[in-house]
């Protein structure tokens, strides 16, 4: 197994984890999802999404990278703002307003456990090994995003995985 693939499957099965980890968060410890967290959560779906169709069809590599540093990008861009929200007295993600339109949406409904928006940004949870759940969010964007750049500029030198059986 060349690089490219190692790193193409380490990304899925660290946006796997990390969505786990979120259902476990929200199931056994009753951290409720905000809407931007629900936001960060299809960003991290749509990462892995992207990072498997380029292990299946290389021929859509440069196309599937460049989505992968855009999500990335996006949901580094929402993480940091929560952020921002959450250092502001009083600050609040605006729930009420947001809610209704994230709730509103295709997978929030076929998968609500997941995609439902029904928390607040404001609700203090305790930090894990230090950092907010926003922060490691934010963290992990930033290394799936210097992962989609490194996947861009190489060259894979092996057909996909699946080459020989399709």
């Amino acid at each position: 197994m060349n690089r490219t693939k190692a790193l193409l499957i380490t990304i899925i099965l660290a946006c796997l984890g990390l969505l786990g980890f979120a259902m476990y968060l929200q199931l056994v410890l009753d951290m409720l999802p905000c809407p931007f967290c629900v936001i960060q959560r299809y960003a991290f779906a749509l990462i892995a999404l992207v990072c498997l169709l380029s292990l299946f069809k290389p021929k859509f590599m440069r196309g599937a990278m460049s989505a992968s540093l855009s999500f990335s990008l996006i949901g580094g861009g929402i993480a940091s703002y929560q952020l921002w929200v959450i250092a502001q007295p009083l600050g609040s993600c605006g729930a009420d307003l947001w809610s209704g339109p994230i709730n509103s949406l295709f997978p929030a409904k076929l998968f609500p456990v997941m995609f439902r928006a029904n928390g607040l940004c404001e609700t203090p949870y305790d930090p894990i090994l230090g950092l907010s759940i926003p922060t490691w969010a934010l963290v992990w964007f930033l290394v799936f995003a210097v992962a989609s750049i490194y996947l861009l500029v190489t060259k894979p030198k092996e057909p996909s995985i699946f080459a020989n059986k399709l």
